[in-house]
């Protein structure tokens, strides 16, 4: 799925329940992350394609702090800097950091490490397929419910969650732009 398909598949599901859901998912993401963005997932599916697609989206909103890091189960000792970032980072979380948890499927180890990344403070935000345990870890949790299943995959739900994390961000400094444009109508240029 590419950026064109995802927006296609945001516009068949715009009115709907779910996708206000994930804009509310987005925006809590988008003003819980103050200093970083970490994703997690199990160790056979880790999330590469979603950290792609924030760190695309972040760049091109313009908002440093959720250009995500994946951490990963243990990365390869060769593997690019950007690769290579293992499970220590996730012990290093802290206040201001959000951990986003993507798992279709929560095995009992992704469990143990969420439950120590929110005892040390950090925010903890899920992407799945409904499980209980994980959800009851997460502040907050955006599961594909059976009732969207049929529309949206959980490629597809990652895909709208990278765009409704970042456009929040742009509806916030659209909305900011557009006050200080009406202020210097009013006001007049600074002089």
């Amino acid at each position: 799925m590419d950026l064109h398909e995802a927006r296609m598949l945001q516009d068949v599901l715009d009115g709907t329940p779910w996708l206000e859901r994930a804009r509310e998912f987005g925006r809590a993401l988008r003003r819980s992350t103050r200093s970083g963005l970490l994703l997690f997932g199990p160790r056979d599916d880790e999330p590469w394609h979603l950290t792609a697609h924030l760190e695309d989206e972040a760049r091109f909103a313009g908002v440093p702090e959720l250009a995500p890091t994946l951490v990963r189960w243990s990365p390869p000792s060769d593997a690019p800097a950007h690769l290579s970032v293992g499970l220590d980072r996730l012990a290093a979380a802290r206040r201001g950091e959000s951990v986003l948890v993507v798992a279709a499927a929560t095995p009992p180890a992704l469990l143990e490490r969420v439950e120590d990344v929110r005892r040390r403070g950090a925010n903890v935000f899920a992407l799945g397929t409904g499980d209980t345990e994980l959800s009851t870890l997460a502040h907050e949790t955006l599961s594909l419910e059976a009732s969207v299943a049929p529309v949206v995959s959980f490629e597809g739900a990652q895909h709208l969650v990278s765009l409704t994390t970042t456009h929040a961000a742009i509806e916030r400094r659209s909305v900011r732009a557009r006050l200080r444009r009406l202020l210097d109508t009013i006001a007049g240029p600074d002089r």
